[in-house]
């Protein structure tokens, strides 16, 4: 695609589950702020400021359109990453409410340790439930009863779906219970898992959707009256005296501050609402583009006998790991030809190492940057380490 020009001949990017390459025109979108409007989002009356203000807001409206989500019922707020956001709301949820945390073994650090920290803390019981091979959650005969339930719904090891998030969301409030979704692999690729969902909210990175470095929280309103707001700064205040101050929360045109202490990253969110129309306008060329250079690097991959592959069916996120090989090897080894690839545990250590034992594992990950060549240098390069 033209809008990866930058990426040179021979460089083969193949980590886009840790971050994405960003298309020309979100780079160009946020070298704008920089160079042509400047500002402090919500502070100032001046042309530069209100041209922020304005991009900032269509930000947050492309934000519920992309998942299908309303504003009378959801609310868009910026933080740093996922873990931050999830971090952000574990820590502030009122935790008289719930008796137990849920969370799975096929997490990404950021919801595991999250929910451990939260166990710990409160004193409640901690739950991780067994991912099926095609990434549901077993939901019939379990209790979510006042359950805190935090679950991905893409996994950054081999792209497996929340196949069930619809019945898993029905389950955890029939029970009483709140779902928080880490959605930050789902976004550039698997978006339409998220459509319409009911969860109670949705914590993202825009870096890896084709965006800069952002985390984004899509919070439901009625969940506001379970937060207990502790995490607090400018930008969150209409007023302060000696010993109080009124939370522009308090407003319902006003209510993401909530979670927005302090100057937010206005050219990066500005950014974001560009990565997501260049989102909306992949067209089919490009998406059957990516599904055929997925398809047969995984079909070199799965053909190969030391190959042992860690996915169930095919996807853009692909784990192996080569019998008799170490993977930092040979993860160095594709460095020096120009290969980029992630190797270890993916910051999935829980399950990839102590459930499944799995040895450091190799970890190909595409994006719409891909190009015929890249696969097929990838595959030649495979085939002289394989031997």
């Amino acid at each position: 695609m033209d809008d990866f020009d930058y990426l040179g001949e021979g460089e083969v990017y193949l980590d886009g589950a840790c971050q994405s390459l960003r298309p020309r025109c979100v780079i160009d979108a946020l070298n704008g702020y920089y160079t042509r409007h400047n500002s402090c989002g919500e502070r100032v009356k001046y042309r530069w400021g209100r041209e922020t203000d304005e991009k900032v807001e269509e930000t947050r409206a492309l934000v519920l359109k992309y998942l299908g989500l309303k504003a009378k019922d959801y609310v868009v707020s910026y933080t740093l990453n996922t873990t931050y956001g999830i971090n952000l709301l574990l820590s502030q949820i009122k935790p008289e409410l719930f008796d137990k945390v849920v969370t799975s073994d096929i997490e990404h650090n950021s919801p595991f340790l999250a929910t451990m920290a939260y166990a710990k803390k409160n004193g409640v019981e901690r739950v991780v439930t067994t991912r099926n091979d095609d990434g549901s959650v077993p939901v019939k005969g379990y209790d979510f009863h006042k359950a805190l339930v935090v679950l991905n719904c893409a996994s950054n090891v081999d792209g497996r779906r929340l196949q069930n998030i619809e019945e898993v969301v029905k389950a955890v409030h029939k029970g009483g219970g709140v779902i928080v979704i880490d959605a930050a692999q789902a976004m550039g690729h698997s978006a339409e898992i998220l459509q319409k969902t009911e969860a109670d909210a949705v914590c993202f990175s825009a870096h890896k959707m084709y965006a800069p470095s952002l985390g984004v929280m899509v919070v439901r309103r009625d969940l506001f009256k379970k937060i207990d707001t502790t995490f607090i700064g400018g930008g969150m205040v209409d007023d302060v005296e000696l010993n109080s101050y009124e939370l522009s929360a308090n407003s319902a045109n006003h209510a993401y501050t909530k979670f927005e202490a302090g100057l937010q990253a206005w050219g990066e969110i500005v950014a974001l609402g560009e990565a997501i129309r260049w989102l909306n306008g992949i067209g089919t060329q490009d998406r059957k583009n990516l599904a055929e250079r997925t398809q047969k690097l995984y079909d070199f991959l799965s053909a190969q006998p030391k190959v042992h592959m860690v996915n169930h069916k095919v996807n853009p996120t692909i784990s192996f790991y080569i019998k008799g090989l170490d993977s930092h090897m040979v993860g160095e080894a594709l460095s020096r030809e120009n290969i980029m690839v992630r190797t270890g545990y993916f910051c999935a250590h829980y399950y990839l190492d102590h459930v499944k034992k799995y040895p450091p594992l190799i970890r190909f990950s595409l994006g719409y940057h891909i190009r015929e060549e890249d696969v097929d240098k990838t595959i030649d390069v495979m085939k002289k380490i394989l031997g």
